[in-house]
């Protein structure tokens, strides 16, 4: 798929919740996030710590996106073993159960750690109060349209960038990458350049 491509199916999936938006409440004033929440200066700490030892230790980068390609060539030999042979990524990067997996589900169990360990962070909600008042709360459909298109949107970059948030963000930035660092600023400039639409107009 060409980048162009790319491109316009986002501003399709991105088009409705911003059409969807101008009919909506203002925010409430309570936000972002009055409850007490972990120090993010302790738990960038820890990433740090964490990120130097995977380095020392395992001689690997701290990264997400290498796994959800794992999961998708694990899968997809169940149902087409003969077609995820005939790819070249997967014929150079052999699906497997390895260390990037184990890593996002930990970070997935991690997430339920610490909102257990907060104060009323574990709602039982599906849409945020901040979505509500933007764009009504029956519009949980959208929600999950908008959530599925952009974490589609978003692992196809991170595979284009050869990296994401983790492997760039994280791990390339401590390493004093260029490439990770001009990864990140334009992690930051896609995300206002959505959020402000969204949420703002």
């Amino acid at each position: 798929m060409k980048v162009p491509s790319v491109a316009a199916a986002g501003f399709l999936l991105v088009f409705p919740a911003v059409a969807a938006a101008r009919q909506v409440h203002e925010l409430p004033a309570s936000y972002p996030y009055p409850e007490p929440a972990w120090s993010p200066y302790v738990v960038g700490t820890l990433i740090g710590v964490l990120t130097m030892l995977t380095l020392t230790f395992s001689r690997k980068p701290v990264g997400a996106s290498s796994a959800y390609a794992d999961l998708s060539g694990l899968l997809g030999r169940l149902a087409a073993p003969r077609h995820i042979a005939s790819l070249k990524y997967y014929q150079e990067h052999k699906p497997m159960i390895g260390w990037s997996l184990v890593f996002v589900l930990a970070a997935i169990g991690g997430s339920f750690l610490a909102a257990a360990t907060g104060t009323n962070e574990i709602t039982g909600t599906y849409l945020q109060d901040m979505w509500v008042a933007r764009f009504g709360a029956d519009s949980g459909l959208l929600r999950t349209l908008v959530a599925f298109g952009g974490g589609a949107l978003m692992a196809y970059g991170a595979r284009m960038a050869g990296g994401c948030t983790s492997g760039h963000g994280i791990s390339g930035t401590l390493q004093l990458a260029v490439g990770s660092w001009i990864a990140v600023i334009c992690f930051f400039l896609g995300g206002i350049a959505v959020a402000i639409p969204m949420y703002r107009f």
